[in-house]
């Protein structure tokens, strides 16, 4: 499958993703500093968070072109992309 998204989706995509960057590098930076446990897992929830948003933005991305398009409905492919679309999406719950 591959990853086809349009340059918005994209650009939103790869926004979150390197929001998650910039958190994570601070998340690093906060246990080097020996900060507070608290604010150190708060900073690491919201790097989760933005991962989850990023990979759910994709899933959906591959939904939309997937799942809709003639071809692999017409090969019959269609119940198997759709198990592994339905996989993917587990793998992030």
């Amino acid at each position: 499958m591959e990853l086809a998204m349009a340059a918005e989706e994209m650009k939103t995509v790869v926004n979150r993703l390197r929001r998650a960057q910039g958190q994570i590098a601070g998340v690093i930076k906060m246990i080097e500093e020996g900060r507070d446990c608290e604010d150190v897992v708060t900073q690491l929830a919201a790097a989760s968070r933005a991962l989850d948003k990023a990979g759910f933005a994709i899933i959906a991305t591959g939904l939309q072109h997937c799942l809709t398009d003639e071809d692999m409905a017409a090969s019959g492919d269609r119940e198997q992309m759709r198990a592994r679309l339905e996989k993917l999406f587990l793998s992030l719950a």
